[in-house]
């Protein structure tokens, strides 16, 4: 649902309506992007590049503390579109925040293992 949320924002705030459908697609793929470097630390095509052993892409191989905060940031970045926060600052604070999650959620699985 936060990928459903994070579209819509762009939708109704970055892609201007006289735009082609290519041109939306890389705008979509720019803010997916954001989300990427402020986890992942890598574009998607920088993974690509690095990984050209493996199919699919980036978020196929992540683990589920992973995909647990790029849904927190998807729904974060929804929020910091609206409100018009320019992208560099979205993804700083994306990373900080990625940082943050990432964080807790280690140290809470590392807890349930000790268990």
């Amino acid at each position: 649902m936060n990928y459903h949320i994070h579209t819509d924002a762009i939708k109704q705030n970055l892609i201007p309506q006289e735009l082609s459908p290519a041109q939306t697609s890389i705008i979509y793929a720019n803010e997916a992007d954001v989300l990427n470097v402020a986890l992942f630390g890598m574009t998607a095509k920088q993974w690509r590049e690095k990984n050209t052993d493996l199919k699919g892409n980036i978020r196929d191989y992540a683990s589920i503390n992973e995909l647990i905060c790029l849904s927190n940031m998807e729904n974060l970045n929804a929020v910091f579109i609206s409100a018009k926060v320019p992208q560099k600052e979205r993804l700083i604070k994306l990373n900080q925040i990625a940082i943050q999650q990432m964080g807790i959620l280690q140290d809470v699985e590392s807890r349930k293992l000790l268990k």
